[in-house]
């Protein structure tokens, strides 16, 4: 049996701007590491959670100045896991892939083969790995998501502010992502735009996948012709809506899946790529335009390919 910990002292939080405008569910997770988030909406029901002496609802955003009142909470010792250790191969190497970093934020330039975030028997991600690189950083956020499998920039946000004004570019449609992605055949000039509907699905074995669907949510991605190869082409596909793998889904809803997708491909052609020397997904995001949550500068970051990638594209015949 798991030994129990108490966080046995009730907690008095004074709200500041880097909390302004956030979800109390979401405050509490951050503020309760360790606490499962079925726990955390039931204190909230019951009313042992308050906010200037009132019950309130989940969905309550936090105002300059509230004072939360936090109360006990019983979690297992063995949840509350330490970070990974900044010398760890993985972890250490993060730093030296940081684009671009001020006060407000971090762009990384992520390594493909490790999550943005822990869970799902992943005991860490790029997050947790930064945090223990940042000691002293009191904020830091992921402001969105790529696969694991997916290399390129990686937006962090150091603030709350900066978390909620990239989240609203992010909503609005506000921020372009460009992606590069290496395809099966001749892409058609013509296949400009893809709109398809995209539903997730448990299949019985309990893998999660995407699949083009009517009763799915609208996804949109733009698509650009950058190199035509012998028998495989070189996109840029630029996601309107940021559905999880949309990219991957639409390609092969095209009729070209990428290379080397152990979901979506073809074993075929994925065997073809491999023994070139490509023993990864090839997607990379390769550039993101967006404003300075401070400065309000409109902000083009791009990463370079991956030597892996841009080894394989040497190797190809240029059609």
């Amino acid at each position: 049996m798991n030994k129990q910990q108490a966080l046995n002292k009730v907690e008095l939080v004074t709200i500041d701007e880097d909390h302004l405008g956030q979800r109390i569910d979401n405050f509490l997770v951050t503020k309760l590491k360790g606490v499962p988030k079925s726990m955390i909406y039931r204190i909230v029901r019951k009313g042992e959670v308050r906010v200037n002496k009132k019950r309130i609802k989940p969905e309550y955003k936090l105002q300059d100045g509230d004072v939360v009142r936090i109360p006990p909470v019983r979690v297992s010792s063995n949840d509350d896991k330490p970070g990974p250790s900044a010398k760890l191969t993985k972890v250490s190497q993060l730093e030296g892939r940081i684009l671009f970093e001020d006060k407000a934020l971090i762009v990384l330039n992520k390594p493909a083969g490790i999550a943005v975030h822990g869970g799902s028997g992943v005991d860490f991600g790029v997050i947790e790995a930064m945090r223990s690189l940042r000691p002293q950083q009191k904020f830091l956020e992921l402001v969105h998501r790529l696969d694991k499998e997916t290399s390129g920039v990686l937006l962090i946000a150091k603030k709350r502010s900066a978390l909620k004004h990239l989240h609203d570019q992010l909503r609005y449609k506000k921020m372009q992502k460009d992606y590069q992605a290496l395809v099966r055949g001749e892409w058609q000039k013509h296949d400009k735009v893809i709109n398809a509907p995209l539903l997730k699905l448990t299949l019985k074995s309990g893998e999660r996948i995407v699949r083009v669907n009517q009763e799915g949510k609208p996804s949109e991605t733009r698509f650009k012709i950058m190199q035509r190869y012998q028998g495989v082409t070189l996109v840029q596909a630029s996601p309107v809506t940021g559905r999880t793998h949309q990219i991957r889904v639409h390609c092969q809803y095209a009729g070209h899946p990428i290379a080397c997708d152990e979901k979506y491909s073809e074993q075929k052609f994925d065997d073809a790529m491999r023994q070139l020397g490509l023993n990864r997904l090839f997607l990379h995001a390769a550039q993101l335009k967006f404003t300075h949550p401070v400065t309000e500068e409109v902000m083009q970051v791009k990463a370079p390919l991956d030597s892996a990638l841009q080894e394989l594209l040497n190797k190809l015949d240029k059609a």
